[in-house]
């Protein structure tokens, strides 16, 4: 990681001969606040899905540490701003997030932001990707079992979100039922409606990409991070050799 960057590289980018090239980005991985900005919440809200979503960044981890797949991670929290929105969404920078105000966003300086943080890590990404050339990108987020402000039950175990482009989701979802797993298809919300990195870096590009959502008490330890960072490089793997 560089000092002072939005954004963190685990792991080297891995080329077998024969074997597929597969590359993670998790844009929620990081509940850090810099000391300049105060956002006015309770210090336990960074500890919440508010915040980051919890586990992806272990599970990342893992994978570039044991199977070879290296990561490009967010290294601030989504609540300074957004890295999976695009730059005029709304919730770039959130005054509001699942019913709780953030006081130090209201009438923030967005464009400020927006240089310090958003420019920088999608720049950064584009790089790596340009470089990587991958064959098979996963985006990795989490989501809660319930929404706390609408009091929506969540009851799949892992979804695949895709707005135009289904190749690889739709392989990954037949693979992730036959194991067992409770399966949701955009959910719990659609890809066509928030799919920004991957829309900007992956379908923009013709490259193939498994958008996960995994529940986040699923991966909430070290051990459950471990088993679902083997779930997804496994199913990853037999993905890329089907689009091959």
């Amino acid at each position: 990681m560089i000092e002072g960057q939005p954004y963190r590289h685990v792991g080297e980018v891995r080329r077998i001969p024969g074997e597929p090239v597969i590359v993670s980005v998790a844009d929620h991985a990081s509940n850090f606040v810099p000391q300049d900005i105060d956002l006015g919440i309770a210090p336990a809200l960074l500890e919440e899905h508010i915040a980051l979503d919890i586990g992806v960044a272990g599970v990342a981890e893992r994978m570039a540490g044991r199977r070879g797949i290296a990561a490009h991670l967010a290294t601030v929290s989504r609540l300074v701003c957004d890295l999976h929105r695009d730059e005029d969404h709304p919730g770039v920078v959130p005054e509001t997030s699942d019913g709780h105000v953030i006081p130090g966003n209201v009438g923030a300086d967005v464009e400020a932001r927006l240089a310090r943080f958003h420019r920088p890590y999608h720049a950064a990404l584009e790089r790596w990707f340009d470089a990587a050339q991958p064959d098979l990108i996963l985006s990795l987020h989490s989501f809660t079992p319930r929404m706390a402000s609408t009091d929506e039950e969540r009851p799949w175990d892992v979804s695949l979100l895709w707005n135009t482009d289904d190749r690889a989701a739709r392989h990954a979802i037949r693979l992730l039922r036959d194991e067992g797993l409770r399966v949701g298809e955009n959910q719990p919300y659609s890809g066509a409606e928030l799919n920004a990195t991957m829309n900007r870096h992956a379908e923009a590009h013709g490259r193939p990409y498994c958008f996960f959502e995994i529940r986040q008490d699923h991966i909430a330890t070290r051990s459950r991070q471990s088993r679902w960072a083997d779930i997804i490089a496994d199913v990853a793997g037999r993905v890329a050799l089907a689009l091959s």
